[in-house]
């Protein structure tokens, strides 16, 4: 199954969900179930903080692009359009819970918990081991034409 960045941006070169991005992350964000927006990612060692533990940034930067496409499809979907508004972050606070080991897959679950016709309030999680290890809240807005953002991914 396509990710949403693959379906709606496969040209982006975003360093945490560009397609085109050779050296990015590669986030695969999918639609999941209760209108929920999830993922799995694999960290590598050029990913760690210190030897076996998530880079806090990286986490940062996983939230940050997982719930923007949260919030893209959410109103998508919300307008009925074919395709996701080019949204970018007002603001957005993570919170490490715990560190993230970097043994195994990590999963990003997201959900939009208030919305506009152009912007979205959403929350997620990043877990590991079967823990969550960061959380995540941020407001996404749906730029116009004369943005420097404006359907740049």
């Amino acid at each position: 199954m396509k990710s949403l960045q693959e379906r709606f941006a496969p040209e982006s070169i975003c360093f945490g969900c560009g397609p085109a991005n050779t050296k990015g992350l590669k986030i695969r964000s999918l639609p999941g179930e209760n209108d929920e927006v999830v993922a799995t990612w694999k960290p590598e060692p050029h990913h760690e903080a210190f030897p076996g533990m998530l880079n806090g940034g990286i986490i940062g930067s996983l939230l940050d692009c997982h719930l923007n496409w949260t919030a893209a499809f959410h109103l998508m979907k919300k307008s009925g359009a074919d395709k996701p508004p080019c949204t970018v972050t007002a603001d957005y606070s993570v919170k490490l819970h715990r560190p993230t080991p970097t043994a195994g897959p990590v999963q990003l679950s997201a959900k939009v918990v208030e919305s506009t016709d152009d912007r979205a309030t959403v929350e997620g999680t990043l877990t590991a081991g079967g823990k969550v290890c960061a959380s995540c809240r941020g407001t996404f807005v749906a730029v116009k034409p004369g943005h420097p953002a404006y359907h740049r991914w």
